[in-house]
C-alpha cells in the first residue's frame, strides 16, 4: 500500500469535508467548583457523492447518534447524503438539521413524488466536549449548514471542527485523517481512507515510555523526566468521552460490505487508544463506499460466498492501519485549547 495523494479522507473521490467551530482565546474548562467560560465547540461534515453506500458500527457503551438504525444493511435506505460528526454531546445533534437544509437546497436526498421534494439522509454521532467552555454553547443547525457549505477536498486537522474541544485522555485531542492506495491483488488501485475525531477516555500513549500507542509516526524517545512529568498530569474532570469517525473507500461495496468495513475499522481505534470501547465512550465509526473505482470481476469467487468477498477482505485489511494513523495525526496536529496540554508540549524531545 502507498499513502494517498493528500493523505486525507477526500482521497476517496466524491467526498468533501467541511468544518465549522467557535473558539475563544480565554476559554476555560469547567471544574467541580467553577463553570467553564468562553466558547469551544464545533462540527465536521462529510458530504458524499450521489449513490454512496453506507453502514455504521457502534462499539462504545455511551453513544450519542442519529439515524444509525437506518444504516442496518437489512433496512430500506442504503445510501446517505452526508455524515455529521459533532461536539456538544446529544445537544450537538441539532447541527444535522442544518446539514439537511443545505442538502435540500442542493437537491440531495431521497426523492419523494413528482414535485422535486427530497428527504436528505444525514446520520451523525457526537463527542462529549461540554465541560470545555460555556456549557450552553454547543453546535446548532447553523453550525451544520456552514460546515456543509465549507466542504472541500482540502481541510484542516487538529483542534478544528468536531475536534475543537476534544481531549485524548489527559492530552488535547482533535481531528485526524489518513489514506492509502492498495497496489495489488483484487483491490488494486482502490483507495481506503479515514477521518477520526479523537476524544477518548483512554490514553493515546504508553505511560511507561511516553511513545504513542498508534503506528504511523517515528520520533525520538521521550526523556525520563518527560515521562515522569506526564505521570503527574491529572485526569480530566469527566469520564464521558468518545472517538467517532468515518472510513471510506471507492470500491463498489454493498451496505453489508460497508458494515464489515466499519467493524474492521474499530481494530485501528483499539490499537491507537487504550482502553477503547469502554462503557464511558460512545465509539462510533461510519463506513462509506462511493463505487467510483473500477475493479475486475473476481474469477475466483466462490458461489457459496459473497461475490465481492476477496475485494472486501482486501479493503478491510487496509482500513485498520489507516484509522490508527488518522488518530496519531489527530494527536500530533492538536493545538492547545483551554490549557489542555498537547502531546508536543508534554513530550518535546520526541520531535528533536
Amino acid at each position: 500500500m502507498t499513502t494517498g495523494r493528500r493523505d486525507l479522507l477526500t482521497d476517496v473521490r466524491g467526498l468533501l469535508v467541511g468544518h465549522h467551530h467557535v473558539l475563544d482565546r480565554d476559554v476555560t474548562v469547567a471544574t467541580e467548583s467553577d463553570v467553564g467560560t468562553g466558547s469551544a465547540t464545533g462540527c465536521t461534515v462529510v458530504l458524499t457523492t450521489v449513490g454512496t453506500t453506507a453502514a455504521v458500527d457502534v462499539r462504545g457503551g455511551g453513544p450519542g447518534t442519529r439515524e444509525t438504525d437506518l444504516l442496518d444493511p437489512s433496512h430500506s435506505v442504503q445510501q446517505v447524503d452526508a455524515i455529521l460528526l459533532t461536539g456538544g454531546s446529544a445537544y450537538g445533534l441539532a447541527a444535522a438539521d442544518g446539514v439537511m437544509r443545505w442538502s435540500e437546497e442542493h437537491g440531495r436526498g431521497v426523492p419523494m413524488g413528482r414535485a422535486g421534494y427530497v428527504v436528505p439522509i444525514v446520520p451523525g454521532a457526537v463527542v462529549f466536549d461540554l465541560p470545555v467552555g460555556d456549557w450552553a454553547v454547543r453546535p446548532t443547525a447553523e453550525f451544520g449548514y456552514l460546515a456543509a457549505d465549507a466542504a472541500a477536498e482540502d481541510f484542516a486537522l487538529g483542534s478544528v471542527g468536531a475536534g475543537t474541544a476534544a481531549r485524548a485522555g489527559v492530552l488535547k485531542g482533535g481531528v485526524g485523517s489518513a489514506s492509502v492506495v492498495i497496489e495489488s491483488g483484487p483491490a488494486a488501485g482502490v483507495t481506503v481512507s479515514a477521518l477520526m475525531v479523537c476524544n477518548p477516555v483512554g490514553s493515546v500513549f504508553d505511560p511507561s515510555t511516553g511513545m504513542l500507542w498508534g503506528q504511523g509516526f517515528v520520533g525520538s524517545a521521550p526523556t525520563p523526566a518527560e515521562v515522569a512529568a506526564a505521570a503527574t498530569l491529572t485526569d480530566k474532570d469527566t469520564s464521558l468521552n468518545t472517538t467517532i469517525g468515518v472510513v471510506a473507500t471507492d470500491a463498489p461495496l454493498t451496505a453489508a460490505g460497508c458494515r464489515r468495513l466499519a467493524v474492521a475499522a474499530h481494530d485501528g481505534l483499539a490499537r491507537a487508544v487504550r482502553p477503547a470501547h469502554s462503557p464511558l465512550d460512545g465509539d462510533t465509526i461510519f463506513a462509506l463506499a462511493t463505487a467510483m473505482a473500477t475493479v475486475p470481476a473476481d474469477d475466483r469467487a466462490n458461489p457459496m460466498m459473497a461475490a465481492d468477498l476477496r475485494l472486501m477482505d482486501a479493503v478491510c485489511r487496509a482500513v485498520a492501519p489507516v484509522v490508527e494513523r488518522a488518530i496519531v495525526k489527530a494527536v500530533l496536529a492538536a493545538s492547545p485549547v483551554a490549557s489542555i496540554p498537547t502531546y508536543r508540549e508534554v513530550f518535546p524531545s520526541v520531535f528533536r
